[in-house]
Parts: structure tokens; C-alpha cells; sequence
């Protein structure tokens, strides 16, 4: 399994002071926890889009190029791409100038977003929420294809045979499809043939089915449903001990569901957090081992061949963050890898 580290960079107000940390500093750590992740031989750094004064980056394509810049074999993309409310002409310019940069380590995971706030800030409406991203992922392929673009948009501009420059360093720069939990979306990516990311905030038994689903749709549409590679990611945290790492992220596992949500609660108890650590839960909060016994959970439900892990949420202190991705480069990793090998030669 390859495995990646993902954040939002949220802003989350300090659990002590009660002061929201500036964003010069919480980019300033994004780029020493790529760096450090980098060195740890973790594959994959995801940088989500988000359009509110509660987070760090609305602009993640230029924290990319930055962290590029710091690493030698970090593949680097967003996670995710509000693509209903991008132009996907200016994204495949980006992200071809960040593959160049990069050495061709670029890659796209578009979304819809659960967030909104980007609809009304760049004009659209949320009326066209699924209208909007289905066009502009047929587009952004099409971009993918063609150096010479002609192209009849509804929702989105018309091109008349215009270059579509630069190009990126790989042949075929990598789109992913992110999805919650909707059917469709599942089916739309299979049918497109596209590697699929799933946010895991539940159980991994929930998406079985939907994954199933989605190479169901891939073969129909003539595609390898069974070889393309399906991602999974979601909340983490790793410490030593079971009860150090619940005692230590619980107050900013609740700061980050009380302040940084789409939609934020009043308030997160602590049996909520305790039960969804528990095998079969969707948060990996816990010891190496643990944590490893849920990842194994996680890909003979899904058969995923990547695992993103959404650190730092909450304000977790720098060096908490820093410690838990040690664990899971040094500890974790190795183990899952260990155990899926044995598996197969089994």
C-alpha cells in the first residue's frame, strides 16, 4: 500500500488561549511537515481547498510549488480540488507548471466539495452543484488529451481550437475522483475509468458495496474496473499507547468538529470520539498496532492501494504532528506492508 499525509490547514483557535494560530505560520509548518515527510519516505502530500477564514489555503496549487521546491519524491496534489467552482482551463495550467517544477510529481484529485462557500464567491450557484462538476471533469480531461483544444461548453466556456499550454512532464498528468458517500459519484468515476479517493468518515463496511459499484461501472464502460487503483483517507493520529494518543488528540478532535466542519457543532463528546476509534470505526486514532489492524480492516474491505492520513487537525501542536507521521512512516507503514505481503504469498 502507498501511503500519503493530507491536510486543510485549518486555523483552528488554540485550546488554551483561544487565539487562531496566523496563516503564515500554519503554511510556514505545511512545508516543514512535507519536508519531514519527504525524508520519512512517505509517497504523497494532499493540500485541500477551502474558502474560509478559518483556513490556510484557498490557493493550495502555490503552497505546492513551494513545497516542490523543499522535496525530492513527495507526489504532490490537492485534496481536494473544488472543481465545480475552478476553470479547469487555469487548473491544467497550474498543475502542468507544478508538474514541471516538480520533476512530474503532479496529480489532481477533484471534487465537489462539502464545502460551499466557493459557489457564491465565484459566481455559481449551488443549484448547479452536480451539473457543474460533471462538466467541468469532462473538460479537464479532454484538457488531459488534447495540446489543441476545441471544446462546446454549456457551464463552462466555449474554445474555438486554442493551445492549452504548458504540458505538463508526464504523459498523462493523474486526475482522481474524490467522493463522499453518493452513489453517483461512484458510478460517475468508474465510468470515466478514474482512480477513485474515498473521505472516510464512517466505517470502511459503508463503502464496500460502493466500491463494488464503482468497478461494476468501470467494466460496463469498458474499463479494467478491477486494476484501477481506489485511495481511501481519514482522520489520524498515532502515539506509543492506545490511551496517549485518545487523551492527547481528543481536545482537538473536538476543536476541529466544533470549529472547522461545514458545518460546526456545539458541541463533540468524548464517547462519539472513543467510538469511532473502536475497530470498525473510521478514525485511526491509536497505537502503531492498532492503527495498523485498522488499516488491514480498511483494505480488505475496500481493496485500496493508497492510504491518506488527514494529520494535524485541531491546532495539534507541530511537534505532536511531526511525531505521529515518525510513527506511521516508521512503525506503521512497514507493518501493513508486512501483513499485506504475507497475504499475498499465502
Amino acid at each position: 500500500m502507498d501511503f500519503g499525509i493530507f491536510t486543510f490547514g485549518e486555523l483552528s483557535r488554540d485550546i488554551t488561549t483561544g487565539s487562531a494560530m496566523p496563516p503564515r505560520q500554519r503554511l510556514a509548518e505545511i512545508i516543514e511537515l512535507a519536508k519531514l515527510a519527504d525524508q520519512a519516505g512517505i509517497s504523497f502530500l494532499g493540500l485541500g481547498e477551502h474558502h474560509r477564514a478559518d483556513f490556510a489555503l484557498s490557493a493550495p496549487e502555490i503552497v505546492l510549488a513551494a513545497i516542490a521546491r523543499e522535496t525530492t519524491n513527495l507526489r504532490l496534489s490537492t485534496a481536494v480540488t473544488v472543481l465545480s467552482t475552478q476553470d479547469p482551463v487555469r487548473l491544467f495550467e497550474q498543475f502542468a507548471t507544478l508538474d514541471l517544477i516538480s520533476g512530474g510529481r503532479a496529480e489532481i484529485i477533484a471534487g465537489r466539495g462539502a464545502f460551499i462557500d466557493s459557489y457564491p464567491l465565484f459566481g455559481h450557484s449551488t443549484a448547479d452543484y452536480d451539473a457543474l462538476f460533471d462538466e467541468k471533469l469532462r473538460m479537464l480531461l479532454e484538457l488531459r488529451e488534447h495540446a489543441n483544444l476545441n471544446w462546446e461548453g454549456s457551464l463552462t466556456q466555449s474554445i474555438p481550437g486554442m493551445d492549452i499550454a504548458p504540458r505538463p512532464l508526464q504523459d498523462k498528468l493523474p486526475v482522481w475522483v474524490g467522493v463522499g458517500g453518493t452513489p453517483a459519484s461512484f458510478v460517475r468515476a468508474g465510468r470515466l475509468g478514474l482512480p477513485l479517493f474515498i473521505a472516510l468518515l464512517s466505517g470502511p463496511q459503508r463503502f464496500r458495496r460502493l466500491v463494488e459499484l464503482y468497478r461494476q461501472s468501470a467494466a460496463d464502460a469498458g474499463h479494467d474496473g478491477e486494476s484501477l487503483p481506489v485511495g481511501a483517507g481519514g482522520h489520524f493520529y498515532a502515539a506509543p499507547t492506545s490511551q496517549q494518543a485518545r487523551d492527547t488528540f481528543y481536545p482537538y478532535y473536538r476543536a476541529y468538529f466544533e470549529q472547522n466542519m461545514p458545518r460546526p457543532v456545539d458541541h463533540f463528546p468524548r464517547s462519539t470520539f472513543d467510538d469511532w476509534s473502536e475497530p470498525g470505526g473510521g478514525l485511526l486514532v491509536g497505537s502503531p498496532q492498532q492503527v495498523t489492524e485498522k488499516l488491514i480492516e480498511i483494505h480488505q474491505a475496500l481493496g485500496n492501494s493508497r492510504y491518506m492520513a488527514q494529520v494535524g487537525l485541531g491546532g495539534l501542536p507541530f511537534a505532536e504532528t511531526a511525531r505521529s507521521i515518525e510513527l506511521l512512516a516508521t512503525e506503521i507503514m512497514p507493518a501493513v506492508n508486512r501483513e499485506l505481503m504475507g497475504t499475498k504469498t499465502s
